[in-house]
């Protein structure tokens, strides 16, 4: 129980870690992290994975928070030596489920789309993150879809792996199952996998698209924008957007507690 009530306690503080109060700034944002640009800008030269015939990160070039030799790394391996295929003894990540990962790992590096998202964190790699970017459900069940017949050991990829050799692996003693079997259903495989990165929203809702065309524009542009005024007008309305936040966590430690109460005998 103390677990639980300190993991909501950090829930708390990250919820009101709202790092601008500037629109602007919340819609030119880069994150801070390892392979990130300050500030985004044009990439006319965005790596171009033309053997797989798709080209992941280059509807970013227009304003971008990438370079490209992150968008390279990104296509062959990981900047971060993260193995994707940590279940190597039953099956490597097929092509197509990688293809979704590095669509995915295109828009971390590279949308400049998140500032409304940003919380800070103290990682080796990071020190923000975003937290419940509202994808398309399209994209996630596409994603999902993808992936459904490959393997993993964990659901949650940010906290769950052992670390050694400078790569993650298993734990010992877990078992590689299918992303079915691990995730059951589209919208839990969106929302865990990056540690609740994603929030999985109705395409007729405003929602972020992993991969666009570029030359038609950035969609992700609107959605920040509606974010931001949503703030906005929370912050216009005589609440503060912490305190809006905060009473959302605080009623859930309340309602956590209750249920506690419920299955632990006294």
């Amino acid at each position: 129980m103390p677990f639980l009530v300190i993991f909501l306690l950090v829930g708390l503080t990250t919820v009101l870690s709202q790092l601008s109060s500037d629109p602007e700034q919340l819609l030119d944002w880069c994150l801070d992290g390892k392979h990130h640009k300050n500030k985004p800008g044009p990439e006319g030269e965005l790596y171009k994975q033309a053997r797989r015939g798709y080209f992941a990160c280059v509807p970013w070039s227009d304003r971008s928070c990438c370079t490209f030799n992150t968008t390279h790394l990104t296509h062959h391996g990981s900047p971060y030596n993260f193995n994707f295929n940590h279940c190597s003894h039953v099956k490597n990540m097929s092509e197509e489920c990688r293809r979704h990962f590095i669509q995915d790992s295109c828009f971390y590096e590279c949308s400049p789309n998140v500032g409304p998202w940003v919380v800070k964190v103290e990682m080796k790699t990071r020190n923000e993150r975003f937290v419940h970017v509202p994808l398309c459900s399209s994209d996630c069940e596409a994603w999902f879809e993808a992936c459904i017949d490959d393997y993993t050991c964990t659901d949650n990829w940010v906290r769950n792996f052992k670390w050694a050799g400078g790569t993650n692996q298993c734990h010992p003693g877990s078992e590689c199952r299918t992303f079915q079997e691990t995730f059951e259903t589209a919208e839990n495989f969106c929302h865990k996998v990056w540690d609740e990165s994603w929030e999985v929203t109705p395409d007729e809702l405003a929602c972020m698209r992993i991969w666009f065309d570029g030359s038609k524009g950035n969609p992700n542009d609107n959605v920040a924008k509606l974010r931001v005024a949503e703030l906005v007008r929370m912050a216009n309305s005589g609440v503060p957007i912490s305190l809006h936040q905060s009473l959302v966590l605080m009623l859930l430690l309340v309602a956590v507690l209750r249920l506690y109460a419920r299955l632990v005998p006294v």
